[in-house]
């Protein structure tokens, strides 16, 4: 997508310093030093020690710096690099004399921000010319609802007594969310197959499209790429691939992937889908942006009447800044980015990805049985691990406090489901899986 006025890809990273590259001169116009944060470890990566014996090789979640190893499913951790450029940039931006939550978003310091975010998440994840990508508020759960209103009654925006159908693949909690919202918008939502929390649905041949005429009348086949929830991922679209048109078309019908909370942890061929939604919060920043990228096709058609702060062809025509849209959450998001490049990239960060979590899915294999995961291991999620103990259910509780003390954080499983889970997004370092895994090593050999 070209908008009027870009800066070169070039000339907008020779004037961005890279994330963690801190200026050595004290910040300008601030009312106080800002110290030039000490580095400890590789990138991302910071040593985690027993905060009373300084020994590296202690149990304690705690880092150097006292931060606490943090396995929330989301808000989840950011890489420290992009904190400390925060913190730089919080008081005084780039030494303009006021802080990047304080700028004007039509300003020049903020289209660059906003332009540079969006140009190295089409790089990190190769998006084609022909897809839009655009930065909304409400999260994911806005998006249940703007998924249908702009692709339900493309044939007709303004018939709007006509009751489109739509197919979903329910695989966990949040899949069957999007069901319950599609049915408010008037869509009727035909569920493909089902996973039952625990797998995924593969077996394309068996999926319930209806008959011929109706398959054709699909507005289009919903799907969650991981849930968060449960644990269960797609690795890839499986057999669904064999059947997937260009531009992501399954019977006619585009794919729409909410991809939330493994967004940027893998490379993903953007074409295989028609839309891809993800809050920011899990992988690539904090809550409050929620990153939609659309096949341009795709624009132009929305329900007569969808409120205007859902509509993408409005996001798109006004480029995400219709209103105010969530400043300090796209600027942090741009950091990650960046800083994933830096990295080496998406094949890079799932190589870390799939270290972390077969480590922690190894612990749980070999423990025996003391520890179980109850998904397919085919469709583990690389994201969110959750296992139980399922001899000893009344020792989960005693798990997660004594995790807690040791600085192991946020460890309880979804009130819908229980036991523990170990969210290990992107910027979980290596170190946090280590210590959590001697902690489960510790703690069935004492239970």
């Amino acid at each position: 997508m070209e908008r009027a006025g870009r800066m070169s890809t070039t000339t907008m990273r020779t004037r961005t310093p890279q994330v963690g590259s801190l200026d050595k001169a004290k910040v300008r116009g601030s009312r106080r030093s800002v110290p030039r944060p000490q580095r400890h470890g590789p990138v991302g990566t910071p040593a985690l020690r027993d905060p009373k014996s300084g020994d590296t090789s202690g149990n304690s979640g705690v880092d150097s710096k006292g931060r606490l190893a943090n396995f929330s499913a989301g808000p989840a951790m950011v890489y420290e690099e992009v904190l400390h450029k925060c913190q730089l940039d919080l008081m005084n931006f780039e030494g303009k004399g006021l802080s990047v939550m304080e700028m004007s978003h039509r300003g020049a310091s903020f289209t660059k921000i906003i332009e540079e975010a969006e140009q190295d998440l089409r790089d990190l994840l190769r998006i084609p010319e022909t897809y839009e990508v655009l930065f909304m508020q409400g999260g994911a759960t806005a998006q249940f609802a703007a998924v249908p209103y702009n692709l339900g009654w493309r044939h007709d925006p303004s018939d709007v007594a006509y009751a489109p159908r739509a197919d979903f693949l329910t695989t966990g909690s949040w899949s069957k969310k999007a069901v319950a919202e599609a049915k408010k918008v008037g869509v009727e939502a035909n569920v493909l197959a089902t996973g039952d929390n625990k797998s995924i649905p593969s077996d394309v041949s068996a999926f319930d499209y209806g008959d011929a005429d109706t398959r054709a009348q699909s507005a289009y086949l919903h799907l969650c790429a991981n849930e968060t929830i449960q644990g269960v991922e797609f690795k890839g679209l499986g057999s669904l691939g064999s059947v997937v048109g260009k531009g992501g078309q399954l019977q006619g019908a585009p794919i729409v992937a909410d991809m939330s909370s493994n967004f940027c942890s893998k490379p993903v061929n953007v074409e295989d889908y028609g839309v891809i939604y993800a809050g920011a919060q899990k992988n690539v920043g904090p809550a409050g942006v929620t990153i939609v990228i659309v096949r341009k096709d795709l624009l132009g058609s929305p329900k007569a009447g969808t409120p205007t702060m859902l509509d993408w062809t409005v996001m798109s025509e006004n480029k995400s800044l219709y209103n105010t849209p969530p400043c300090f959450s796209i600027y942090v998001c741009g950091l990650v980015f960046k800083h994933l490049l830096s990295l080496g990239g998406l094949d890079k960060v799932e190589q870390i990805n799939k270290a972390k979590c077969g480590l922690l899915y190894d612990c749980i294999k070999q423990s025996q049985g003391y520890y179980d995961c109850p998904v397919d291991p085919k469709c583990r999620s690389a994201m969110n691990v959750p296992f139980t103990i399922p001899g000893h259910k009344d020792l989960e509780k005693v798990f997660v406090q004594e995790a807690e003390a040791a600085g192991l954080i946020n460890l309880k499983g979804h009130r819908s489901v229980g036991g523990m889970r170990a969210s290990i997004y992107n910027a979980m370092p290596m170190q946090g899986v280590e210590k959590l895994v001697a902690f489960m090593k510790d703690f069935q050999a004492k239970h």
